[in-house]
Parts: C-alpha cells; sequence; structure tokens
C-alpha cells in the first residue's frame, strides 16, 4: 500500500515526539479475577466461563478525573487505553456487540467516553489500544497461537471478523472526538494471516488523518504506520526476546510495566523503584524513544496506590528536569555505558546516570560549547575544549541523584 501522510499526521509525529511520555492503561473484566489480562487464556477458562465476569464488574469507584489529574502530575501528555483487548470485551459502547461494559456490566458507563471527555479538558490526548486478536469471537479462524481452550466452534470466517473488527474500529474512530491514534496489539497471534491492512489502515487515516496509528507486532513498521513501539525494551534493544533490534525512520516508543503485569494482578509485589523508571524513562529519550509507562487498574476502578505514589515522584522530576526530556530528539553522543544525551536547539543535555569520577570526557561536538551549567541549580559546571572532544569537571553528585544533568550550549 502506498501511503502518503498527511500534514496533520506530520504533524501529530512531531507532537509525539516532543511529549516524550505517556501512561498506559491496560483494564478490563479479567481485573475482577486479580491475576492479569492473560487470564482466560492462562487458566483455560471457556467462553460461557468467562462471561460470568461481566456481571461482577462494578467499578463504582473509577474517576476519570482523577485518572486524568494523576498522569498529568506524572508529567505524562497522552494515555494509551485498552478499547478491546485478547478476550473481546469492548470497554465502550459497542453497537457491533453486547460484550460490552455498558451492556454487559452492572456499571453500565461508558468508560472510553468518560476518559475522552476529561482528557480534552485537561488538555492530554487520548489513544485507544485495540487487540486484533481475540479469544470469543467465532469468526476468529482459523484459531492462532492462543486462545485454543475457548470452546468455540471448529470453524468461521476470517474475513467476517476483520470485517467485526473494522466495523469496532469506525466507532472508536468517529464517536469519541479526535484521537491521538490506535494502538494494534495481536497480530503476532497469526503471523501469516491476511490481515486487510490497506482496509483498515486506509480508513483510519481517512477518517482521522491525524491519528497516529502504532502497531505492536514487534517488527520494522510496515507502509501505513507511524510509530515503531517496542514492548518491554528500549529502542535497538531486544532482552524480551521477540523484538527487532533494526530501527525504523519512525518516531520511537517503549511500553513498559511498572512491576511484572499488564493488568492488575494481586499477587505481583515487584513494584519497580521510581528510579529505575526515571532511568529507563530518560534511555528511551536518549535514543529518540517516547515512554508508555503502564498501570492496570484494580476492578473497583482504583489506580493501586504502589502506582499512584511512584508516579508522583517520577512526576516531581519531571517538574524539575523536564526540560531535557520534553520537546528533545536524541543528542549528538550516541549512549554511552554512562548514559545518554538529549538535545533541543542550541542545548545538549547530558545525561550522567552511572559515572563516579570527577571528570567526565565527551568526544568532539559538532559546534563550539560556549557554556556548561546545571540543570538542577544552573550553577556553572568548569570544562575543557578541543579539537578531540569537551571534557566536563562535574561537582559532587548530590545524595539519592538519579541523573546529573549537565547542560551545553552551543554555539550558533
Amino acid at each position: 500500500m502506498g501511503y502518503d501522510p498527511s500534514a496533520d499526521n506530520l504533524a501529530a509525529r512531531e507532537w509525539f515526539q516532543d511529549a516524550k511520555f505517556g501512561m498506559f492503561i491496560h483494564w478490563g473484566i479479567y481485573s475482577v479475577l486479580q491475576d492479569g489480562e492473560w487470564v482466560m487464556n492462562n487458566r483455560g477458562m471457556r467462553v460461557a466461563q468467562y462471561e460470568t465476569l461481566a456481571p461482577q464488574f462494578n467499578p463504582d469507584k473509577f474517576d476519570a478525573a482523577a485518572w486524568v489529574s494523576l498522569a498529568r502530575a506524572a508529567g505524562m501528555k497522552y494515555i494509551t487505553i485498552t478499547s478491546k483487548h485478547h478476550d473481546g470485551f469492548a470497554m465502550y459502547d459497542s453497537k457491533i456487540s453486547d460484550w460490552d461494559i455498558v451492556d454487559r456490566t452492572p456499571f453500565h458507563r461508558d468508560v472510553l467516553a468518560e476518559l475522552a471527555r476529561e482528557c480534552r479538558a485537561q488538555g492530554v490526548k487520548l489513544f485507544f489500544y485495540y487487540s486484533q486478536l481475540d479469544w470469543r469471537h467465532p469468526d476468529f479462524y482459523p484459531r492462532g497461537q492462543t486462545g485454543r481452550t475457548a470452546g468455540r466452534p471448529d470453524s468461521g470466517r476470517f474475513e467476517r471478523y476483520l470485517g467485526y473488527m473494522d466495523a469496532q474500529l469506525r466507532e472508536l474512530l468517529t464517536g469519541y472526538g479526535p484521537i491521538g491514534g490506535i494502538w494494534f496489539d495481536g497480530e503476532w497471534d497469526r503471523p501469516d494471516a491476511d490481515w486487510g491492512f490497506d482496509r483498515t489502515y486506509g480508513m483510519i487515516h481517512r477518517l482521522q488523518p491525524a491519528a497516529l496509528l502504532i502497531s505492536n507486532h514487534h517488527h520494522l513498521p510496515r507502509p501505513g504506520e507511524d510509530v515503531q513501539t517496542f514492548e518491554r525494551d528500549l529502542p535497538g534493544r531486544n532482552t524480551a526476546g521477540f523484538n527487532t533490534m533494526e530501527i525504523g525512520a519512525l518516531p520511537l516508543e517503549t511500553a513498559q510495566t511498572m512491576n511484572n503485569s499488564w493488568g492488575f494482578r494481586l499477587q505481583d509485589r515487584e513494584f519497580r523503584s521510581s528510579a529505575s523508571l526515571i532511568r529507563e524513562l530518560v534511555n528511551a529519550a536518549g535514543r529518540n524513544g517516547n515512554y508508555l509507562l503502564n498501570v492496570g487498574p484494580r476492578p473497583d476502578g482504583t489506580i493501586q496506590p504502589e502506582f499512584v505514589d511512584t508516579l508522583k515522584v517520577v512526576g516531581q522530576w519531571m517538574a524539575r528536569y523536564g526540560a531535557s526530556i520534553y520537546g528533545t530528539r536524541s543528542g549528538p553522543v550516541a549512549p554511552r555505558p554512562w548514559g545518554v544525551t538529549t538535545q533541543r536547539a542550541d542545548s545538549v543535555f547530558v545525561h550522567i546516570l552511572d559515572w563516579e569520577d570527577p571528570e567526565l570526557s565527551l568526544p568532539s561536538l559538532p559546534r563550539m560549547v560556549q557554556a556548561v551549567t546545571l540543570l538542577a541549580t544552573g550553577a556553572p559546571v568548569p570544562f575543557r575544549q578541543s579539537a578531540e572532544g569537551v571534557t566536563l569537571r562535574l561537582p559532587p553528585r548530590r545524595p539519592g541523584e538519579t541523573d546529573q544533568v549537565v547542560v551545553l550550549r552551543l554555539a550558533r
């Protein structure tokens, strides 16, 4: 498919790269079992069993304003929420199916509509995650690698399922105002299937030309996509074992969890520290990528306090050091064992994450350095400059300082 992005789309890509930090939200009826978003597959649940969760899902403490306010307090500029996960359950009022939060639960409220209104009110962009994989739909056939114990008939028409998927995507693209984009997941379940990308991608760009199309297929982007995303990995790395190490020409994003789970899992207590999350956010920015950090709300609609407390600390750091993240691109010095660099206009931000020596040498930069200061205090940092590069004379690190940020002002 030939894809010529519109001016609105190109502007949205620039905004996305400037935004740098977003909140991922995995939430659905699976939270009732408090064992992650894959619980239907992992426990071998049949469709009839799984459907009994919907009448038990009544998140009466859900507060869209509180969620969006938390994202803003953390310094996040956008939210990506699961509109439909692999269980096929829609977290909005779908007219294509009654397998949704309004028709099947006692809650009877459209979560996406409330979030869309609140995001507009607070100036946060809203993206919709949509699973191409569906463990419940009878026409998701032949079966993929997962969802084989759901008890569906061994028949179905995949083309009919794709029509169902496109109809739901049309609902999301026409019923909630301008959105940031569609975040796809699940193609990897049937990697050799004919997904009809030309039709689906064309519809998305036609209905909302500024919406960004992001697909978590773990490969280089295909025509029609606008962002390359990496699941649980920094761009160019593959510690998770399923990401490509190739980096294309599109904006980049890293999606990561705050413990080991995407959806709420009661027994997952391996919470990552605020310092480790800040380090990963900085490392993503230094590799020209955004950082999409996940929360999995509880079945009552609240976000667990461990996540809230950590996000507030991250937000305090962003309030102080955000100038070295927002609106930047990767800097002139490639990532090093000691840290990374970012750049905006004539300012190069040196993020020193792992370095104890009093001096740090940088290679030659594109232009002469006129001044060097600490971002936190504005205090000058002594430096020497030669044809070989720039050497910084660093002050002692403050106790508990996660990232010592030094600003280099380049000559125009």
